[in-house]
């Protein structure tokens, strides 16, 4: 009798699984928006079972899915860093049907999902390019509501495979992949928060016309672009401003261990401080977090710089909180404090309750910079990651050029 309840227990947690694995090779998958409309993408699958794993493919990133649950024919992954998570059935060993699952700050949001074990590229179409795209665009996005938003892409086409991203007042759209076909082109990108679709036909090597942009589970807009190699993002008001610069900062919030830290206590004092006003929902935050951790984990045991972190999160529920920044915070090897702000990141009062010394927050990632005498000397908004090229790197030039100067200041 106790050996078959073992038996049970074991093939209940997927123990006995052992020969359970998906077909490995390359993989298309397919997440249905609430119009039907469906955004593609694609992802390997390597190894053998207990350790298969799944990496999700945009272009040059690669997000690695290490942890596959078995348990009889339905298969569990998390995303390695949002509140993302796949439940899903194999059908014959190459086919997937299930649902992805993402956290919001309401109830969460539930995609029909399928994937196919195929050697076809993530998108089809032999027809020859009418132009090559590759370079810089000035970009105009239609709102539903008929206003309209700048932004900026990059673009580059080797062939018929396009690579880019599409850079806003408030981030950009990280690793986009996709192609050209005949006077037509395609982009997309899944990384487990982001869920983007981009098509719109090719005029000429000058103007991109008649794009549809289709943005997560239900919002579509249209959007043209013109080739500029000048273009730049006009200044549109998201940046906040310094109520009493004079002042220092001042701020205290408790850490994943519940430990308060506080910007005035004695291992910030005569420092640069950089504060990253973050959340564990937000994609661009994750590109900040990667560059931010790599940063300050190179200056080795004594920094000139610190780093702390505030996050805005979906809820005040701490616990829930404490575990999305956990795998943030694993993910990416961060040494540095993060803090959990107790408010959220729809609170319309969230600025005032955490940092009245600032305007509105409208941006995340929003960067604070502190000088060594404790008072802000730079905010910006909207981390561009490595998805954008030439916008990256000038930006890295531009922070480690900015806190070479303040560290060169006198205390």
């Amino acid at each position: 009798m106790r050996a078959s309840l073992f038996v049970l227990l074991l093939l209940a947690s997927g123990v006995l699984n052992a020969q359970k694995s998906l077909v490995n090779g390359n993989w298309k998958g397919y997440l249905v928006r609430e119009d039907k409309k469906e955004v593609v993408f694609t992802f390997d699958i390597t190894g053998k079972f207990p350790k298969q794993q799944l990496i999700i493919k945009n272009g040059t990133e690669r997000i690695k899915i290490s942890k596959l649950t078995f348990i009889g024919d339905s298969i569990y992954f998390d995303m390695p860093v949002f509140e993302s998570s796949f439940r899903v059935k194999a059908a014959e060993g190459s086919k997937l049907e299930g649902w992805w699952i993402k956290g919001t700050s309401a109830a969460p949001q539930k995609w029909a999902f399928r994937a196919e074990q195929t050697n076809a590229p993530r998108f089809e179409g032999s027809a020859t390019p009418t132009a090559n795209i590759s370079g810089r665009w000035a970009m105009f996005i239609t709102r539903p509501n008929k206003t309209e938003r700048p932004a900026v892409a990059e673009f580059k086409q080797v062939g018929d495979y396009l690579t880019g991203s599409v850079i806003t007042p408030s981030g950009d759209y990280r690793f986009l992949e996709g192609k050209v076909i005949g006077d037509s082109m395609v982009l997309s990108v899944f990384d487990g928060s982001h869920v983007y679709h981009f098509n719109a036909k090719i005029a000429d090597s000058g103007a991109i016309r008649k794009g549809v942009f289709y943005s997560g589970y239900n919002t579509t807009e249209t959007w043209i672009a013109y080739k500029d190699p000048k273009a730049e993002l006009p200044d549109v008001g998201n940046t906040p401003m310094v109520r009493q610069p004079e002042r220092p900062l001042d701020f205290k919030f408790p850490d994943l261990d519940s430990n308060l830290v506080s910007i005035t206590d004695d291992r910030y004092k005569g420092k640069v401080v950089v504060i990253q006003l973050m959340g564990s929902w937000c994609p661009n935050c994750m590109d900040e977090t990667a560059f931010l951790s790599d940063f300050y984990n190179k200056q080795g045991r004594d920094k000139k710089v610190e780093i702390i972190a505030l996050a805005y999160e979906y809820s005040t529920d701490f616990k829930r909180s404490v575990a999305s920044l956990t795998k943030f915070k694993n993910r990416y090897n961060v040494k540095y404090p993060m803090l959990i702000t107790p408010t959220t990141v729809i609170d319309t009062l969230r600025t005032e309750k955490t940092l009245p010394q600032i305007t509105t927050i409208r941006v995340y990632p929003t960067t604070i910079i502190v000088g060594k005498d404790g008072r802000i000397r730079k905010i910006d908004t909207g981390f561009v990651g490595p998805g954008t090229g030439v916008h990256y790197e000038a930006y890295v030039k531009n922070f480690m050029e900015l806190l070479a100067r303040l560290n060169e200041e006198e205390n």
